[in-house]
């Protein structure tokens, strides 16, 4: 079999401008469907987010307890609106445009996050992507959610896991590959690759890449 190209995209940050679980805040706060207390144990961790004082994996534990004793179907059914309404505007538009060049050449395009399937299935079906690699919600013996992801989180090492897993399934040369990622968390994915991208680099990932001499991006 012929050896294929692959393009891996992060979401949040990288082909979107902000991030998907704020713009979620944003929409719960609005409509009133999140209580003051968890609005502001979030607003208060993002701030330790955005100085490295707080690891992705415990803000996202800190986002997913919303989840938790609810059913799935009010979310998902709700999902498109929120796409067109707060998601579809922020997409960047120079990292979208460089997604679309790679659709034209025929490389396989793969959309890879940390965020949560149901969020991501219509950035999924809007653009094209060949394929999504994300982290699931956790449904306990009740029906309800539990608060937890279903497995890992799909970021650092678990990101490179599912890339290489699907790599392997798809006959993908990573070293002729391409990834694109904006945040620290994201050096063990664009390190896989042959040709990394940081996009808007936070400061550490911004210091990764002038040492490995990766480009830098712009969204614009």
């Amino acid at each position: 079999m012929t050896e294929r190209i692959g393009a891996f995209f992060d979401f949040d940050g990288t082909l979107l401008e902000t991030d998907s679980a704020k713009q979620g805040i944003k929409f719960l706060w609005e409509t009133g469907l999140a209580p003051l207390p968890y609005i502001l144990k979030v607003w208060g961790s993002s701030l330790l987010y955005k100085r490295h004082l707080l690891s992705e994996t415990a803000m996202a534990r800190i986002l997913l307890s919303f989840y938790r004793g609810k059913p799935l179907d009010p979310f998902v059914d709700g999902i498109c609106e929120f796409y067109e309404d707060m998601i579809r505007p922020q997409l960047a538009k120079n990292i979208l445009e460089r997604f679309l060049e790679h659709k034209k050449q025929g490389h396989v395009t793969v959309l890879i996050s940390g965020s949560l399937r149901y969020t991501l299935e219509p950035v999924r079906a809007d653009l094209g992507f060949d394929h999504l690699l994300c982290s699931d919600l956790e449904t306990g013996p009740d029906g309800l959610l539990t608060g937890r992801t279903w497995g890992a989180l799909c970021i650092e090492e678990e990101k490179v896991k599912k890339a290489r897993a699907l790599a392997e399934s798809e006959n993908i040369d990573l070293a002729k590959s391409f990834a694109y990622g904006n945040h620290q968390a994201d050096i063990p994915l664009l390190s896989m690759v042959g040709n990394p991208f940081a996009v808007e680099p936070t400061d550490p990932l911004r210091k990764k890449a002038d040492q490995m001499d990766w480009p830098i991006l712009s969204y614009r």
